[in-house]
């Protein structure tokens, strides 16, 4: 069964070897577990539902609890606390695209909130209801998972929406076929909510972003619907499908998707690159982006990621003997780890692979071969569940990322672990951050910081800490110029930076779309546009 306060299912666990426990004391001091409450305790304290009885919902206090919150770490904050505030009043559980529908014309006719649902795996808080005297249903899109219609000819395949990752793949890949999207978030994460956070997967340098591989589609709106036509290529005016990439929900719930895919590679395998510092392995991905070499996936982590990672390995003797070896070799502590990817035909593998390393070793790179890269390859999906084991050893971990042209990186990268540390400074504790260069571009590519801190015993403070880490680095990446978000969408946690990106002007467009799709504001409210935070506060919802 799914975690209710945490990742992933339940028996799934990722131990955090003794010698990985004393690295992360030594560098942030003890961890401060405590208590987590039960989730007995939570259901006796759920308030009645709001909601009139529909036989399409749901108001069972088990289903609204699991639907309450996301992955960010206030919600983890709330859920392992108890502090959770508001829950949705029902779920829906749409097993159509007419039940999707009803269910619409049944909230509009009872004024009440919708929250399209996917996966529930949203770092930012798109899926968090809104409190006031509103009643608020979730819209579980789950039992849409099917394959509609796949065409060969034209390697397009239509998926209902509310499909997983790993059902996606596994529907696609047993008639030879694969999507290759391939987030962090794989295990849970749905094809429409990729769609609705203009998602990235870990190989999108070779498959492409979902903005990239999403064709067309159907979205269920109030009043009515939209379909969004499928052609390879269209000069007629703006293109509708980016009313859908990025809109989480708040024009529509998308309830289908056509997609591109390819057939599935022959091979691929994943390699590692020791350099000497951050900068030239910098300088060596942009040479091999510029030069049009058509890896899958790169992944270059800064020194102190470099260090964490073999720490928490858990396996001491080789890495002190490897760290023995490297330095011998001319690698000391500034070293950084490369992790790249080759996907395709048998034929072209070794070719690639040795033209990676030619650049590589031309800014003073060694390449190590397979064995981290194939380690890297089989827990990236279980990576996530180390935020469980930290959390019950009395530590915080949260993600933030970024996107900015080549120019930027080396700094902007340096400012936002700089403003995370400085604002922790007062706080009287230490916080241990990293980063790593990922998603590349011919212009630039993404630059993706963890921050893990020790927790304190009360929650309210844990959260405090956050939000003032959380805070300057944010303001960190405006004034750097980048995106504050390269791939986890806005969210409730990001919205406060969105008119930086996006300008007075381009917010109002945004809003003038949203009240065409959706003119009570009955959808996902909160998300996108500030306005309708203003406005609930000011109604009382």
């Amino acid at each position: 069964m799914k975690r209710w306060n945490g990742w992933g299912e339940e028996e799934i666990t990722y131990p955090l070897p003794p010698s990985a426990a004393r690295y992360l004391e030594s560098i942030v001091g003890t961890g401060v577990p405590s208590q987590d409450i039960s989730r007995e305790n939570v259901l006796d304290n759920i308030p009645a539902s709001r909601l009139l009885s529909h036989p399409l919902v749901s108001i069972d206090k088990e289903d609204r609890l699991r639907h309450a919150r996301g992955q960010s770490l206030p919600d983890w904050v709330a859920l392992r606390s108890g502090q959770i505030g508001v829950f949705p009043d029902g779920v829906a559980y749409p097993r159509t695209e007419q039940e999707v529908h009803t269910i619409l014309n049944y909230a509009r006719s009872n004024r009440m909130r919708v929250i399209p649902y996917g996966g529930g795996t949203s770092v930012v808080g798109h899926i968090n209801p809104p409190a006031g005297e509103v009643p608020c249903l979730t819209m579980d899109l789950s039992n849409l998972n099917r394959l509609v219609y796949l065409d060969e000819t034209s390697r397009l395949a239509t998926f209902e929406a509310g499909v997983r990752g790993p059902s996606l793949e596994a529907q696609l890949q047993a008639r030879g076929y694969t999507l290759g999207h391939f987030p962090q978030s794989f295990e849970f994460s749905t094809l429409g909510g990729w769609i609705a956070t203009r998602s990235c997967g870990q190989q999108s340098y070779y498959y492409g972003r979902i903005e990239d591989l999403f064709a067309g589609g159907h979205l269920e709106m109030p009043d009515t619907h939209l379909d969004i036509s499928v052609f390879p290529a269209s000069a007629a005016g703006p293109d509708l499908r980016e009313l859908i990439l990025g809109s989480e929900g708040r024009f529509g719930v998308l309830t289908r998707a056509t997609i591109r895919i390819r057939p599935l590679p022959e091979t691929e395998a994943f390699f590692a690159v020791f350099f000497h510092d951050m900068e030239s392995g910098l300088n060596a991905i942009k040479e091999i982006v510029q030069a049009d070499l058509p890896i899958s996936m790169v992944r270059l982590s800064d020194a102190i990621e470099t260090e964490t990672t073999l720490a928490l390995a858990g396996k001491p003797d080789m890495v002190s003997w490897g760290g023995r070896l490297l330095t011998r070799l001319g690698f000391g502590s500034g070293r950084c780890l490369l992790l790249f990817g080759v996907t395709g035909k048998k034929r072209t593998i070794h070719r690639l692979r040795n033209n990676t390393h030619t650049i590589a070793r031309s800014h003073g790179g060694l390449p190590v071969g397979k064995l981290i890269g194939e380690q890297w390859r089989k827990s990236r999906f279980l990576t996530p569940y180390l935020r469980n084991t930290l959390w019950e050893q009395g530590y915080a971990l949260d993600t933030l990322e970024t996107a900015v042209a080549w120019c930027s990186i080396s700094e902007t990268a340096s400012r936002i672990k700089e403003a995370i540390v400085a604002a922790s400074a007062p706080l009287g504790k230490e916080v241990l951050v990293f980063s790593h260069i990922s998603s590349i571009y011919r212009d630039g590519a993404s630059i993706y910081v963890t921050y893990l801190f020790s927790r304190q015993a009360d929650p309210e403070e844990t959260l405090h800490r956050w939000q003032v880490m959380k805070s300057a680095a944010s303001h960190a990446i405006i004034a750097q110029g980048g995106t504050i978000s390269h791939q986890h969408g806005v969210g409730r946690d990001h919205l406060p930076y969105l008119e930086s990106e996006k300008g007075r002007l381009g917010m109002a467009i945004l809003e003038s779309i949203g009240k065409t799709c959706d003119p009570s504001g009955m959808l996902n409210p909160g998300a996108l546009f500030a306005s309708d935070q203003r406005q609930m506060t000011k109604d009382g919802i």
